[in-house]
């Protein structure tokens, strides 16, 4: 490399043949991988996500640093190697360039893999839920980068809502602030990850990938920037009804303060805590939301490339 500040990246051969063959691509976040669950139950998670993208006529782009190189796209033999790893750090905007010029291997978050995706000209990503603003944000202004990546990088982003550990109407108020456009699909209620219902409107509703990929070319049009947010509810049979999981989610909460557990770690302690307390169903139930979103993420891609 003759320039010493130009970008380390590499992509994979799926994803470069994509890229010149005009073949519409996903990008897929890393931290669900290294921080959502052990091996092997992750390798298989997103090897199944991957399978599922090719299946609907696009091709998945798994993000991640590995010894200071940006992934767009992962080699099986990579994917398998970041899912055994243990001390992948959780990377979004504030360190993504951090790994990037110190050699560190880490997984990207909604906001990391955002700003990858959108400098790799990748225009959908699909993830679990994103992060938002914590309950009693109000005291520890706990806020996710997530909401201010969505404001600012042309990227759709298909998530089951956001993550109902979560302040859910604030998450939504910031949203509506920044001029983020949330479109629930095929509902009025916004979803909330493990549950089909928040208890919250949805600001704005489509019920196909092809309006939304309609949606998304007006804008441009239009000269709007930032991103879209799609709210994609659970499939019925997958859910954990939102007032059974309120519960869950309270005993975490509590677990977490009398822990104090803080920052970066409470979203993986929430997560894990609730795994326990719901007896593996938390677990079951974010696999197939997370599968479901790449099905409707590969689907808008392939709308948006039509």
């Amino acid at each position: 490399m003759t320039d010493a500040h130009a970008l380390p990246v590499s992509y994979s051969s799926e994803v470069a043949a994509a890229k010149a063959n005009g073949v519409p691509v996903v990008a897929l976040e890393s931290t669900i991988i290294t921080h959502g669950m052990p091996y092997p139950g992750n390798l298989e998670m997103a090897q199944s996500v991957e399978e599922i993208i090719r299946s609907e006529g696009a091709v998945p782009a798994t993000i991640a640093v590995i010894n200071g190189n940006l992934h767009i796209g992962l080699e099986p033999s990579e994917l398998e190697a970041l899912a055994r790893t243990s001390d992948a750090m959780k990377l979004s905007r504030a360190d993504l360039a951090f790994a990037i010029s110190e050699g560190r291997t880490g997984a990207t978050t909604v906001a990391a893999t955002m700003i990858a995706a959108a400098r790799a000209g990748i225009h959908v990503f699909a993830t679990g839920g994103i992060g938002g603003v914590h309950r009693k944000a109000e005291e520890s202004f706990d806020i996710s980068a997530d909401l201010e990546e969505l404001s600012r990088t042309p990227v759709i982003v298909v998530s089951a809502g956001a993550k109902a550990i979560l302040d859910v109407p604030k998450t939504l108020e910031v949203l509506e602030t920044k001029g983020v456009p949330v479109v629930t699909l095929g509902q009025d209620d916004f979803p909330a990850f493990w549950s089909r219902s928040s208890g919250f409107k949805s600001p704005l509703r489509l019920d196909s990938a092809e309006r939304i990929a309609a949606f998304q070319h007006m804008r441009e049009s239009l000269g709007i920037a930032g991103g879209m947010l799609i709210g994609n509810p659970v499939p019925e049979k997958d859910e954990i009804p939102a007032g059974e999981m309120e519960n869950y989610i309270r005993q975490a909460l509590t677990n977490a303060g009398e822990k104090g557990i803080a920052g970066k770690a409470v979203t993986p302690f929430l997560l894990s805590d609730i795994y326990y307390l719901t007896e593996g169903r938390s677990l079951t139930t974010n696999i197939a939301l997370v599968e479901n979103n790449a099905r409707l993420a590969a689907k808008i891609a392939v709308a948006l490339a039509a």
